[in-house]
């Protein structure tokens, strides 16, 4: 059997659970040459206990029309928000301060999101999103 050659390796942004083929996902499925049906089932049934909440998908696409995708975890900014029940950052971080966080809630965040960060320890990790914090104009507490 011949090897599929890969076409496109993309990465999209979707809410689990409740993706829909209707742009902005279907018509850059479709132009990949995936057929945005398939995936937004797919993608659905996998993502369904995170319950609409955004989520990054590298997806792969073949010659032969077909695809596998990988699901990653949730942007920092957006467990951020769903943390400290935020409905945005703050548009001017260094003067309006919209919550803050604490170490705790911190490492929760980071651990979460640990498989996809380049860091070499929780401690590296739990920098990276109290660097994400601060430019959403959320203080970290000790």
């Amino acid at each position: 059997m011949a090897k599929k050659e890969v076409t496109h390796v993309f990465k999209i942004m979707a809410p689990g659970g409740k993706a829909t083929p209707a742009p902005p996902l279907g018509p850059v499925l479709g132009s990949k040459g995936v057929n945005p049906g398939q995936f937004i089932q797919q993608f659905n049934a996998a993502t369904a206990k995170l319950d609409g909440r955004v989520v990054a998908c590298i997806v792969t696409a073949f010659s032969d029309r077909s695809f596998t995708f990988e699901v990653k975890s949730s942007p920092a900014a957006v467990l951020i928000k769903d943390a400290l029940k935020l409905e945005k950052g703050s548009g001017e971080p260094n003067k309006n301060k919209v919550g803050k966080l604490t170490r705790a809630q911190v490492e929760a965040i980071a651990k979460e999101k640990a498989a996809d960060l380049t860091s070499g320890s929780m401690e590296a990790a739990m920098r990276i999103i109290e660097g994400t914090a601060r430019s959403m104009g959320v203080t970290v507490e000790n």
